[in-house]
């Protein structure tokens, strides 16, 4: 992958982000675990130590699984109206499951948009500390 003057990758954040990799290089591994981020890139040793994505991928998973689950709940619903006690059996794997499988993806995503953007330390410096 090509890096651009400006210093990132010419790839886009929200594909480095899908296949949670660098959002420097974009090849080396951005997770040593399930969530965890790994201390350095392998490829190109950028220090991803120094990201904090907070609460905001959790938030994308809440909005987005959220709208998903109450979706199938309306659809079954009106199409089978089963009782109350069978919309678990489904809802309770399927929010668990899509809630897994979105947060490590959106996670790599707002890494790599901090990146991109030059937010928090990622360039050298605190946030506070734009001029110099």
């Amino acid at each position: 992958m090509a890096n651009n003057p400006e210093g990132g990758t010419s790839v886009s954040p929200f594909v480095i982000g899908l296949l949670c990799r660098c959002p420097r290089c974009g090849r080396g591994k951005l997770f040593s675990g399930l969530l965890d981020v790994a201390e350095t890139c392998t490829r190109c040793e950028l220090d991803l130590s120094v990201h904090d994505t907070g609460d905001g991928p959790a938030v994308f998973v809440i909005l987005i699984v959220g709208g998903l689950a109450v979706t199938l709940a309306f659809v079954v619903e009106t199409s089978f109206a089963p009782p109350i006690w069978a919309h678990l059996i489904y809802q309770i794997p399927f929010i668990l499951g899509a809630s897994i499988l979105c947060l490590r993806p959106l996670k790599a995503t707002l890494i790599a948009l901090q990146y991109r953007h030059s937010v928090g330390r990622f360039d050298g410096r605190f946030d506070g500390d734009r001029d110099g």
